[in-house]
């Protein structure tokens, strides 16, 4: 059998790799082998590796890098822990092919290691743009360093054909995290609050501020301009997602502790909801805000405003439920009253979503089944013409 290992650093990522590894676990042609590093070993971020495990999967090897700061150096550091510790482990699995998903230090690493090894890589969510992010270069490397690749629509996929990639080894397959918004049982705001512990009797925002980190230091007074504006909606409720672990994270969810311990009536702090909750609260709330990924990628889908903050997803395609603004008070409070207007919520029925499509797991399962990953490693840069 081949054997194909999955590899997951944090609770975004293995949101959108979960319905893929069940589709490669239960495939005849196919082993999975689950390689589980960052955030998912970190108590401070909600160790979600029981989450993995409580979803019916075992762990075949775990890399903690975790054990600096979350400073310049101190990501250095974690990823020179990482080269070295994900060496060791692909030497033991041996795969046949590593699946690495999106665009952080982590899948910079483990690409790296793979390349090293004379692994193939195939990349999920490619040729994507986020210009207030490192992860923009770091997407950009992993693609280069990849031997099949897995966009969620055609601008993407044309952008990795431009990077030299043949195209016979691009394909356009959607996105899996709408995938999973068509496939899991979401709950109601009553199963909700029962679940998370937490009243929602009244409207709510979902909250999610990652570091801008192509910006220096800026993490803490974009967040207090958010809170300032939040200060202004106080009929609803809040429950906040807490940062990844990027350089100035910790700022960000130290402040996130002390607001919810303030507002503790109308306002909820956790490291990790876990899918299906947190795309039932992506699903209820009145505006996803923030400037996370799911909210340009998933929230559309339910047909729910996005309120996009500052230039962190600056290049990502978006659908008109978003609404971009800077990271200032009194235009974020703009932004979300525009997401409160009925006539713009009204506006959102049926919209089109550019990176939505049929059975994308099945089609990625398919394409790793049947690749000649022999023949991958001898690849030359595919030169446009014209």
């Amino acid at each position: 059998m081949r054997k194909i290992c999955l590899f997951t650093s944090t609770r975004a990522e293995w949101g959108l790799l979960q319905g893929l590894a069940h589709l490669i676990q239960q495939s005849n042609e196919l082993q999975l082998q689950l390689l589980v590093s960052g955030t998912h070993l970190s108590k401070k971020h909600g160790r979600t590796i029981q989450e993995i495990e409580a979803d019916g999967f075992s762990i075949d090897a775990q890399v903690d890098i975790l054990q600096f700061t979350d400073s310049p150096t101190g990501i250095c550091n974690t990823m020179g822990k990482a080269l070295s510790g994900y060496g060791e482990a692909l030497s033991k699995l041996n795969p046949d092919l590593l699946v690495i998903l999106g665009d952080r230090y982590e899948s910079f690493c483990v690409a790296a290691t793979a390349q090293i090894l004379r692994i193939p890589i195939a990349h999920i969510h490619g040729g994507e743009t986020t210009e207030g992010a490192v992860d923009e270069a770091f997407r950009h490397s992993i693609t280069k360093m990849s031997h099949l690749h897995f966009p969620s629509c055609e601008t993407y996929r044309n952008r990795i054909i431009q990077l030299g990639e043949h195209p016979s080894t691009v394909f356009n397959v959607g996105a899996l995290g709408l995938e999973n918004i068509r496939k899991i049982k979401l709950m109601n705001k009553e199963e909700l609050s029962t679940s998370i512990h937490f009243n929602l009797d009244r409207p709510f925002f979902l909250v999610t501020f990652h570091p801008v980190t192509l910006e220096k230091a800026t993490s803490g007074e974009q967040f207090d301009q958010l809170l300032c504006a939040l200060e202004h909606f106080p009929n609803h409720a809040i429950i906040f997602t807490k940062a990844n672990a990027d350089t100035d994270g910790q700022i960000i969810n130290d402040r996130i502790d002390t607001y919810t311990a303030q507002h503790s009536d109308r306002c909820l702090g956790v490291t990790s909801l876990g899918l299906q909750r947190y795309l039932s609260a992506m699903k209820i709330c009145d505006a996803v805000v923030g400037n996370s990924s799911s909210g340009i990628l998933e929230t559309p889908a339910f047909e729910v405003p996005t309120v996009n903050i500052g230039d962190r997803q600056k290049g990502r395609i978006r659908t008109q439920s978003i609404i971009d603004c800077e990271p200032h008070q009194d235009a974020i409070i703009t932004a979300l009253q525009q997401a409160l207007d009925p006539q713009f919520k009204a506006s959102l029925q049926n919209q089109i979503h550019p990176c939505e499509q049929p059975n994308t797991a099945a089609q990625i399962v398919e394409k790793i089944q049947n690749a000649h990953l022999n023949h991958l490693l001898k690849k030359s840069f595919y030169d446009l013409k014209g």
